[in-house]
């Protein structure tokens, strides 16, 4: 794993280097976190757009301004990424905040406070499908070679923010106690109002059924897509060149099988449980 133009090493992660400077990485590990904050923590291209769409009415009380006036990386800044200085000291609290950040390098006042962790999984072959089409479209993110390449340097860790299974068993962090609630994916397409109900109940916060309602109607694929302010469509096209492939792409589970040859899958599926074979951490799509 080496450092090049667009990525750089952080206590051996590959990060990118357009959002990620040496004062973005200081002000993380110096941020004061504050008891109510709130943090959806991600493996990347695990649904992280969509708590950024879901988090601030939850908070709020219902209200959905902030969705359709405030860019989704300024509304729900991420902590390591360089906006994050300028936005979390002027945001009113609770304040909510995304990372892909796995649990050892998060600051240090994380684990001495209150605030609560909502961690989202996806299945991880969707996962690296996702990361490869969102390589090919921006050009802030090495190019990804062939999928076979790319699934190869997907297992290995050689991708930004390393290995999926490393990033998923970091946050089984008994440290944080009942102050982390695990989802998956899956779940929120399944039954989103039944994810959101578990995440206020998680959270201590209620709405009407009638705001939820709302939140749940926002928080679909299709208005996601539409809605410049969480779309990625205000990014300029030399960044994200929205031709080679969408931000939002499909939103779905399952597109990995249109992907993988069966011995691919094969060789996908045997690494990733070799490397969780210790664990005692069982998803949905374990048994597909």
């Amino acid at each position: 794993m080496a450092e090049s133009e667009i990525s750089r090493l952080y206590h051996g992660l590959l990060l990118p280097r357009i959002a990620h400077t040496d004062e973005s990485l200081q002000f993380l590990e110096n941020f004061q976190v504050k008891d109510d904050d709130v943090f959806a923590i991600t493996y990347p291209k695990s649904g992280t757009t969509w708590m950024q769409e879901l988090l601030p009415p939850l908070l709020n009380g219902g209200d959905l301004t902030s969705i359709q006036t405030v860019p989704n990386w300024d509304r729900v800044p991420w902590l390591e990424e360089t906006r994050a200085p300028l936005v979390l000291d002027t945001m009113s609290s609770p304040r909510p905040i995304v990372s892909h950040m796995p649990c050892h390098l998060m600051p240090a006042t994380l684990f001495k406070s209150k605030a609560k962790v909502i961690y989202i999984t996806r299945n991880p072959k969707d996962v690296a499908v996702s990361s490869f089409y969102f390589h090919k479209m921006a050009s802030f993110l090495d190019d990804p070679g062939t999928f076979e390449e790319f699934i190869d340097k997907f297992l290995a860790g050689n991708v930004v923010f390393g290995k999926w299974t490393d990033h998923v068993k970091s946050w089984r962090n008994p440290e944080l106690g009942d102050r982390i609630l695990y989802i998956t994916y899956e779940e929120m397409l399944e039954d989103l109002r039944s994810v959101l109900s578990r995440m206020l109940t998680f959270l201590g916060r209620e709405i009407s059924a009638e705001a939820l309602d709302h939140v749940v109607s926002s928080g679909t694929f299709k208005n996601m897509k539409n809605n410049k302010m969480s779309n990625y469509s205000l990014v300029p096209e030399d960044l994200m060149d929205k031709k080679k492939s969408p931000f939002l792409r499909k939103g779905i589970s399952g597109d990995w099988k249109n992907h993988f040859s069966p011995e691919l899958d094969a060789k996908f599926t045997a690494v990733i449980q070799e490397e969780m074979k210790e664990t005692n951490i069982r998803f949905p799509w374990d048994e597909e």
